[in-house]
């Protein structure tokens, strides 16, 4: 599984709405890219520090994008293909198949992309690791 949308580029995917909230949908489709809001279901527990899938060093884990939080909530930037009804076309998705969506929200840059950014530990790690996919580090059998 990929770690992150960079690392999933091209992999399609769709997002099924139930019935309910199809109308939630209405203007959507002028947009090119959705925010994804999720619940990790399949991590139990949470720890406050981790060793980070980049990394080596014991992070605390709101200095990382682990799964295993104390709400385990994930957010991804995705490509928006076209919306057939109540289901979406997706790519560049890294979200588990079945996974629950809490909300979605359009992807505005004027918004949602900060010019004057610094990325802690991250750094120089993330520039050499943006393709690499998950591994076992928190990884469940639930």
């Amino acid at each position: 599984m990929p770690i992150q949308p960079s690392g999933a580029r091209g992999i399609t995917g769709t997002v099924e709405l139930f019935e309910p909230f199809a109308a939630g949908l209405k203007d959507l489709d002028g947009f090119s890219h959705i925010m994804l809001i999720y619940c990790f279901h399949r991590s139990s527990g949470y720890s406050l520090e981790v060793v980070p899938y980049l990394d080596t060093t014991v992070r605390g884990v709101f200095a990382t994008r682990a799964p295993r939080r104390p709400n385990p909530i994930g957010i991804s930037v995705v490509r928006l293909k076209s919306i057939e009804g109540r289901t979406l076309n997706i790519q560049d998705i890294d979200v588990l198949d079945g996974t629950p969506l809490l909300d979605i929200k359009p992807y505005v840059p004027e918004f949602d992309a900060p010019t004057d950014v610094r990325t802690g530990w991250l750094e120089t790690l993330a520039k050499k690791n943006i393709n690499k996919k998950s591994d076992d580090r928190f990884h469940t059998n639930t």
